[in-house]
């Protein structure tokens, strides 16, 4: 009998670095670092990414935030990077930093020719993830961008909305959102209403993705640091 494939965990880091010198070694490690993960037993997937202007959505980059995106086989491979020196280490260099460890209940299309299983209970009455992220074709950049700031707007006075930021693995072309909401139905009452599924539905309608993603999380862990 073959045996039960172990869960895809995800764990996102979100690094806000510090000034000078530091600010050096973060993008030493933004540009090299992921080399070095390679050596994670149970590591599946893995993208370094940027963030936008003060950790929005537009067209400006912000300099000092940064983040990365894991997918563990299973629990202990997870467990076993976020206690890992390669996570530390950036401790000294760092005004903040937050990570999120993660398990999908809902999943549709891919990253990079990867899918994520969803294999968690659906939640209730407890803290969920968003995350959607596309590779936009250059021919439609322009249209897509048009509609981004009516849905930054709605999404920054979403209710039950308690983090969002918007990351990327190239700029203009390569985008994905990261949000934590209070509740399922807080998540979907954004999600299925205004300028957002006005904005996905004319993406889709335009055919301006040429690889998309949606997942949804439920919230296993969290932690939050501060540099030292």
């Amino acid at each position: 009998m073959s045996s039960t494939p172990s869960p895809d965990i995800a764990v996102v880091v979100l690094m806000e670095y510090r000034s000078g010198l530091h600010l050096i070694w973060g993008w030493g490690r933004f540009l090299f670092g992921r080399f070095a993960l390679g050596r994670f037993t149970g590591l599946r997937f893995a993208k370094v990414l940027g963030s936008g202007h003060q950790g929005g959505f537009g067209l400006r980059p912000s300099f000092t935030q940064h983040g990365l995106f894991c997918v563990f086989a299973g629990h202990e491979a997870a467990n076993a990077f976020l206690q890992s020196s390669w996570l530390h280490k950036m401790t000294p260099h760092v005004q903040s930093w937050q990570w999120l460890k993660l398990e999908a209940f809902s999943s549709r299309g891919r990253w990079s020719g990867h899918e994520i299983r969803a294999t968690a209970p659906a939640p209730t009455a407890e803290p969920v993830v968003s995350l959607t992220r596309a590779s936009i074709r250059w021919t439609q950049a322009w249209r897509f961008w048009q509609m981004a700031p009516p849905a930054e707007a709605a999404l920054a006075h979403a209710g039950g909305c308690s983090l969002s930021v918007g990351l990327g693995e190239a700029p203009l072309l390569r985008q994905a959102t990261l949000s934590i909401w209070d509740s399922v139905m807080d998540m979907n009452a954004y999600a299925r209403s205004g300028a957002h599924q006005m904005a996905i539905r004319k993406a889709y309608d335009g055919r301006h993705f040429s690889e998309s993603m949606f997942v949804r999380w439920r919230l296993l862990e969290r932690g939050v640091g501060h540099g030292r």
